[in-house]
């Protein structure tokens, strides 16, 4: 669960080694958990649903927010840097889509497995990297995740494959490892995440038979953010109904914008999984609002009023707020706290995106194999020579 990753579990109340007044109240004043009814999910081809009733802890609704703003503040500084020509080729951001990326996390186990497209940069740091890492990977420095030779594309940790760039192709590679967790028999479960815009990929319909026939401990997940690059699903799709699309495959339709509704669904759809009943397929219903890259400005295919409206009516973060705020889970001081320490921590980490040096030249074909004895590679003239260490 998220509260096995180490790097978010932080103390806000502490700063500086003393501990920081964050409320003229008592955490004893706070109550420790609070139960909470959700949207219920949409099913096809089963006979239970997701709970509708939930309960989330303070620790819980505390640690979702702070991995929800700094997945948030981190793409907002990728924006900002990527303006300033700091952060150069392709870069899609994730702001909007926080609770896919938190509730999937809180209803799997660290040891399971995850595969993305390239809209990645929350995934990497809910499987395990750090704001530095990821920073730095974004503006091609050494101390990057992929050592600066990925880019935001292409990031990876233990247990997350990527980042992967060819649209769809993440989902029977994905397929491909949970195949190797039934093979090894250790009840981990493979994340397949692709979007609306690749749902109409025939290597993803392959995919599904092929993870039925073997009853694969596989979890697909579309992340409908409604438009596949500029297009709106209703012109891209004779069938909007991405939970069904697996036909003899279960499937739920789930809240996107809500960290509960996604949490309780993934643990549902884990559940399933585990007790050898095969694939299952999600649906998220989620939005973003930057353009689908950094060169789309996201405004020539829908309006302005759109995007404010889903910012006002359905932000993940601002409902996960409310509903601390109104069931007396923290105060507005222990909040603001949290949002003060995340900035410092996403001004840290730019800080050093922007001055650790780049790659040099004689690193470029490192780790092309594991474990490999170092290896000539051939370069584009004779006179430039390379070598490739694991």
């Amino acid at each position: 669960m998220l509260t096995n990753i180490s790097h978010v579990l932080r103390v806000c109340a502490q700063r500086n080694g003393a501990a920081a007044v964050v409320s003229a109240r008592s955490y004893a004043d706070f109550a420790t958990e609070a139960s909470f009814e959700i949207k219920k999910c949409d099913v096809h081809k089963l006979d239970e649903a997701p709970a509708t009733r939930v309960v989330m802890t303070r620790d819980e609704g505390l640690e979702y927010y702070r991995i929800m703003q700094t997945i948030r503040r981190m793409e907002l500084k990728a924006d900002q840097l990527y303006k300033q020509k700091i952060i150069r080729g392709f870069c899609h951001l994730y702001d909007g889509q926080e609770a896919c990326a938190v509730g999937i996390e809180a209803g799997i186990n660290l040891t399971d497995h995850l595969i993305t497209a390239y809209r990645a940069h929350g995934y990497t740091y809910t499987r395990g990297g750090t704001v530095k890492e990821i920073m730095s990977e974004l503006t091609g420095r050494r101390g990057g995740i992929a050592k600066g030779k990925g880019g935001s594309m292409h990031m990876y940790t233990k247990n997350f494959y990527g980042g992967n760039g060819i649209v769809g192709a993440q989902v029977p590679l994905g397929a491909g490892v949970a195949l190797a967790c039934k093979y090894l028999g250790n009840n981990e479960l493979s994340v397949s995440l692709y979007g609306d815009g690749a749902a109409n990929q025939g290597q993803i319909f392959e995919t599904y038979n092929m993870a039925a026939l073997w009853k694969l401990p596989a979890i697909f997940v579309c992340e409908n953010n409604r438009y596949g690059m500029g297009t709106p699903v209703e012109r891209s799709a004779a069938s909007t109904d991405y939970y069904k699309r697996g036909d003899y495959i279960p499937g739920l339709r789930v809240d996107g914008m809500d960290v509960l509704c996604v949490r309780e669904a993934t643990k549902f759809a884990a559940d399933h999984c585990r007790a050898g009943k095969g694939p299952i397929l999600m649906e998220l219903q989620t939005y973003r609002y930057h353009g689908h890259s950094m060169s789309d400005p996201g405004v020539s295919y829908r309006t302005r009023e759109e995007i404010q409206e889903v910012r006002g009516k359905s932000d993940p973060i601002s409902l996960l707020k409310d509903r601390i705020l109104s069931n007396n889970m923290a105060s507005v001081e222990e909040l603001k706290e949290i949002d003060v320490s995340v900035r410092k921590e996403i001004e840290d980490a730019a800080q050093f995106a922007t001055t650790d040096p780049e790659p040099p030249l004689e690193e470029l074909c490192n780790h092309l194999f594991k474990n490999d004895p170092p290896m000539d590679v051939r370069s584009t003239n004779p006179w430039i020579k390379l070598k490739s260490t694991s």
